[in-house]
């Protein structure tokens, strides 16, 4: 499913609704625009950003980022941590927390909770931008847009409540229309 995402931004030419849409999280990594974005672009996209926020990028936040970014579909710190291993070299997974959480906070990856595992992001999102993922029980597949008439109803009833939020991401599970296409049923848990 990950090569089928949508991503809406409420801008463009119209393509879906009042937004446009474009691969995001392909076989091949797709970042916005449709076209796929490498393990490298993305790395480059990282350092370029990072240098210009006055931060590191240390080799260990690179690794950790390659690991994600070369991954399709999500990736826990533990496998992320194996994956980084090599005979008589051992990456301990609270390293890596500490670089998916820089990752997460400057937006080159994303946290799926409801997995407790991270997704890589090739594009930008606007600030405060609300995420949507839409997780396929059947395949694992996970895909990723925004949808601005879910955030408006959002923050009217963050509002409301009087209610601050830190994160803005929605996780809704069910079953992708290739799945749904082919008749596959989602395994029993």
């Amino acid at each position: 499913m990950r090569g089928h995402a949508q991503q809406e931004h409420g801008q463009g030419d119209g393509a879906h609704g009042d937004g446009h849409t474009h691969d995001h999280h392909g076989h091949g990594a797709s970042g916005c625009g449709g076209h796929a974005v490498s393990v490298e672009a993305m790395i480059e996209r990282a350092e370029r950003l990072c240098q210009a926020r006055a931060l590191q990028f240390t080799r260990l936040r690179r690794d950790v980022l390659a690991a994600v970014a070369a991954e399709h579909k999500p990736l826990g710190a533990y496998d992320i941590a194996e994956r980084m291993s090599a005979p008589g070299r051992r990456v301990a997974a609270v390293s890596v927390y500490r670089a998916l959480d820089f990752l997460t906070e400057q937006g080159f990856v994303h946290r799926i909770s409801s997995r407790n595992a991270f997704v890589s992001c090739g594009h930008e999102h606007g600030a405060g931008a609300g995420l949507v993922f839409l997780i396929c029980r059947t395949c694992g597949g996970i895909d990723e847009m925004t949808a601005p008439a879910v955030e408006s109803a959002l923050d009217q009833t963050l509002a409301g409540a009087g209610f601050t939020p830190t994160s803005r991401i929605l996780e809704v599970e069910g079953e992708c229309g290739a799945c749904r296409g082919r008749g596959d049923a989602p395994e029993a848990s």
